[in-house]
């Protein structure tokens, strides 16, 4: 493999530091997870709304096959089911239909009167029925009425009340339901924020979590437990590395599972984990997913393309040696579907991978120029397409520019970089300018080596030399100052020395053209000196020109 020159990579730009070539996305990230966080949450609830363990959520039927419907409770039911729950030694029927009451009364999809349960005192006796291991079903129902909790902005009242370590030992117990409504619930908790997902992580919940992905009791199970664990990889500051690192192999293998849910669940986890540090990526790359993670770019789901191409843009983001992987596992290959994807998202998201492969070696950004057609299309999204997806698309015809060989940029320039980096430079964005600028800079210092001195001509039929004279006026510095090294270096701007004798000199309403005055110097014999000076008298010298007025009055109208 051919190695990056590291001083190369380091002093290569001055605009834009080398190292926001290779660049993550926090604040794409951030917007995307809280997406993420809000859809999984509203599936957690509908899902919740759909059954229990043997019953339906909206009819019952009776010994005599009759249908009937079950009963809706409100807040207005919490004084007739309160007491059933205070006595847990009591009557474990009524402590049943107590706990189911306030179960369904939480799992109102419009409006659950979360709060009326909280100040009631229900909480904690939710938490003490789940160590009632005799009564599996009131452990389920009571688990379940945490799990809608902890699904609103009470969450950290469930960890309040002491919740987690019945719930991480629960994950252990021989019921299927009940292990699979504590995970759920977990889920929702460390999904919430960092510290609640650590202080899940410091339970232990990990290491019972992925003995149920091993062996889950059905396809509805695994598809719960992993999205359970992609919310322990979620958020930042990240999870410790060592805490987390034994999900890893089991991810690796969900991408392969026939269970969609469970795929995308396990893309969005492994795309946390791989967000930052080069040994995060290495952690990920090292269980084998790159190859899994480049077949699912051709998936029909745009819900499992989406997180399987964050993943793999986050692995290009890393080493030399990282993004090779994922070129040598041939992600290139599907680079021309992606770009011609209906979803924004996806067209984005593809440019930024592209764009960090273009930021490592000559032989990377070979491979990049070697498909013509694609870098085509990239150029036309860095003149035409939604700003998004253009200022991904720039960066990518920058890189290539900035990082790449000279008959590389020259190959680039053929493909219609110029046009492209021109039609940025009018725009708001001033760090999306200065990439544009740095690439103009790298393409015309290019030409110039190679001999090619169209280049500036073909950046002024872009109408790029307007635009630069236009941000000397800019109120970026950078922008400015770059703007203006361009045009005197590239354009031949600067002030050029005027002719004394041929500037006009301004004098009232008179312009007076020509010599300045000057004295009459004899050059003849002292004879004829002699003569014309009798002839001219004292004054031996040339009347001075007299300037020209265009004052109307000297001319004829």
């Amino acid at each position: 493999m051919v190695g990056l020159n590291t001083d190369r990579k380091a002093n290569f730009k001055k605009g834009i530091d080398a190292a926001e070539c290779r660049r993550g996305r926090e604040d794409t990230q951030i917007r995307l997870r809280k997406n993420k966080k809000e859809e999984s949450l509203a599936k957690r609830r509908n899902l919740a709304n759909v059954k229990g363990p043997a019953e339906n959520a909206g009819v019952a039927v009776n010994q005599t096959g009759v249908t009937a419907t079950k009963r809706v409770f409100t807040e207005a039911d919490i004084p007739m089911l309160l007491p059933g729950m205070q006595n847990l030694m009591g009557d474990k029927e009524v402590l049943l239909e107590s706990v189911r009451g306030f179960r369904r009364m939480l799992s109102l999809e419009i409006n659950p009167p979360v709060a009326a349960v909280m100040n009631c005192g229900a909480l904690p006796l939710f938490v003490q029925m789940l160590n009632l291991n005799d009564h599996p079903t009131i452990q389920f129902e009571a688990a379940w009425a945490l799990t809608n909790v902890a699904s609103t902005e009470f969450t950290s009242k469930v960890v309040e009340a002491n919740a987690l370590p019945a719930l991480v030992a629960l994950l252990r117990s021989p019921d299927a339901d009940v292990r699979e409504q504590c995970a759920w619930c977990l889920g929702n908790i460390a999904g919430d924020s960092p510290p609640l997902r650590d202080t899940v992580l410091n339970c232990g919940a990990m290491e019972p979590l992925l003995l149920n992905i091993e062996n889950p009791a059905t396809p509805a199970m695994l598809q719960n437990m992993v999205w359970a664990l992609s919310n322990f990889c979620r958020g930042k500051p990240q999870p410790d590395l060592h805490v987390i690192a034994p999900a890893v192999p089991h991810l690796s293998r969900m991408l392969t599972s026939n269970n969609q849910d469970a795929i995308v669940d396990a893309c969005w986890a492994l795309s946390y984990l791989c967000d930052g540090s080069d040994d995060r990526i290495q952690l990920v790359q090292d269980s084998g997913a790159t190859e899994h993670l480049v077949s699912l770019l051709s998936h029909e789901s745009a819900s499992v393309v989406t997180p399987a191409l964050r993943c793999l843009g986050n692995f290009v983001s890393g080493s030399d040696r990282q993004t090779q992987a994922v070129v040598d596992a041939g992600v290139l290959d599907k680079i021309t579907g992606l770009l011609a994807s209906s979803k924004k998202t996806i067209k984005k998201e593809t440019c930024w991978l592209l764009s960090n492969i273009a930021a490592g070696t000559r032989m990377q950004i070979a491979s990049l120029i070697a498909m013509p057609q694609v870098l085509s299309v990239v150029i036309h999204y860095a003149q035409t397409a939604e700003w998004e997806i253009r200022k991904e698309a720039t960066w990518v015809v920058s890189n290539i520019a900035t990082m790449g060989s000279g008959h590389q940029v020259k190959r680039l320039v053929e493909l219609g970089a110029i046009d492209a980096i021109c039609s940025i430079l009018d725009i708001t964005d001033a760090r999306i300018c200065l990439v544009a600028l740095d690439a103009m800079e790298s393409i015309l210092k290019s030409g110039s080596q190679l001999g090619l001195t169209n280049y500036p001509t073909l950046v002024d039929e872009a109408d790029g030399l307007e635009k630069l004279e236009s941000l000397q006026g800019h109120a970026n510095v950078d922008i400015y100052e770059k703007s203006i090294a361009l045009l005197e270096m590239y354009f031949g701007v600067e002030d050029e020395v005027e002719d004394e004798n041929l500037a006009p000199v301004v004098t009232g309403n008179t312009f007076g053209f020509g010599v300045q005055e000057k004295a009459f110097e004899w050059t003849g014999s002292a004879e004829d000196e002699a003569k014309w000076s009798g002839a001219l008298g004292d004054e031996a010298s040339v009347p001075a020109l007299q300037p020209f007025s265009f004052n109307a009055n000297n001319m004829n109208m």
